[in-house]
């Protein structure tokens, strides 16, 4: 069963404009059956898991593109990254060709890829200004019940209005951390995999393909145990000498490992605002998965009420929000870290978001309960800044959407996404 996706639109409206679109993202979040439900009926698929096409694609490039002419989608780009220079060559000719008979451009190549670390040279060497490059993750909330959703904003009049387009979006508490136990893969939201199944598979899959040629065949034990560790460290800073020391390995193999999660999609790294920043500012990123079912999963958590119940809810809570609104800003093809930071300093005075737009300041807090104590109390230490810091939001468990005070309003995570 196809769940429709809010990045839909905007890859729609980039075939208008480019000749390859490029969509990134970690495994089986959908990026192939989106691609074949949106071209399916006018391109050719092909996917590089076929080990013959691959061994052609590898050695003979042009062959493989002559074999397969556009209209075209590669399934796995990444692993024959020298497709891209023959696709540039391919590409460039037929621009040359429509203007010369002043003909439109179309849509050429559709590429899909699990892998920004291997995919990200070769786009920027060879399809720079030839292709859109887009961001997808698993399903958003709102996604998961069939809704449209929207872009991030922290906007109190809009929040009204989205509480009165959306009527039935509340849920508690039990729920809220069913969804956030279950996560955003389609096949386990549509019932397609066993959820324990599924994650243990993911993860054998993802270290076989992913990572096996990035670390030495003795580090892959290593590995696993070092992506669970990072699992029990979501939603905090980044400290690569703490993680390092815990698992026995160096700092340097510390920052590859952290790469290698960052650039296939398993986490996020949301960075600190450093804007006239002062030396009191804690510099280090704050990591999140970008999956709270497969982060679940790697805590050993077996069940959402056991998950509710303990130690780290906020974290995961948090966790949920966070990866909610980076969502928001890839289907709608932006990227989040030129708007999405966090804030704190020595004295431990944190913001948990900040959202910078048009020069203005927009502070964010995450709290898992509801009515929480003065949760603007830090907004204050903004000033810093000299920037307009305009009113901010609460996120919590509420049932409604309802001002606080002049410095931010309650919003219900219920809500998010909408």
């Amino acid at each position: 069963m196809y769940i429709k996706r809010d990045i839909e639109k905007v890859l729609l409206e980039a075939s208008d404009s480019f000749q390859v679109i490029t969509v990134y993202g970690s495994r089986q979040v959908g990026k192939t059956t989106t691609a074949e439900v949106l071209f399916g009926e006018e391109f050719e698929f092909v996917t590089l898991d076929d080990s013959d096409e691959l061994y052609l694609a590898r050695t003979n490039p042009k062959a493989f593109l002559e074999s397969h002419p556009w209209p075209l989608v590669i399934d796995e780009v990444q692993k024959a990254v020298g497709l891209l220079g023959e696709i540039k060559l391919i590409v460039d000719a037929q621009r040359r060709s429509w203007m010369k008979n002043n003909e439109p451009r179309r849509l050429m190549y559709v590429l899909t890829g699990s892998n920004q670390f291997e995919l990200q040279e070769g786009v920027t060497e060879s399809l720079a200004g030839r292709t859109a490059i887009m961001n997808m993750a698993g399903l958003t909330r709102v996604e998961k019940r069939n809704k449209r959703g929207s872009l991030f904003e922290v906007d109190f009049e809009r929040s009204i209005q989205k509480q009165r387009d959306n009527s039935g979006y509340y849920q508690n508490s039990n729920e809220i951390f069913a969804d956030i136990f279950q996560g955003g893969m389609p096949d386990i939201c549509t019932g397609e995999s066993e959820r324990a199944l599924y994650y243990k598979s993911y993860i054998d899959t993802y270290i076989e393909k992913d990572v096996r040629k990035l670390i030495s065949a003795s580090s892959e034990m290593q590995f696993r145990r070092f992506i669970s560790l990072i699992a029990l460290r979501t939603a905090q800073e980044l400290t690569y000498s703490e993680i390092s020391n815990s698992l026995g390995i160096n700092v340097d193999t510390c920052k590859r490992w952290i790469s290698i999660l960052k650039t296939s999609g398993i986490i996020y790294l949301l960075e600190p605002y450093m804007a006239n920043a002062s030396k009191r500012i804690i510099k280090a990123p704050k990591l999140y998965f970008m999956d709270t079912g497969l982060c679940a999963y790697l805590c050993k958590w077996p069940t959402s009420q056991m998950l509710k119940d303990c130690a780290m809810n906020g974290a995961f809570f948090e966790t949920y929000v966070v990866s909610e609104i980076i969502k928001s800003f890839y289907n709608a093809g932006i990227e989040p870290g030129q708007y999405l930071y966090y804030y704190r300093d020595i004295d431990k005075k944190e913001v948990d978001i900040l959202l910078v737009k048009e020069g203005n300041l927009y502070p964010v807090e995450i709290k898992k309960s509801t009515n929480p104590s003065k949760p603007t109390k830090n907004f204050n230490v903004l000033e810093k800044y000299n920037m307009p810091i305009l009113r901010g939001m609460i996120i919590d468990n509420a049932e409604k959407v309802h001002s606080l005070n002049d410095k931010a309003f309650i919003f219900p995570v219920s809500l998010l996404g909408y």
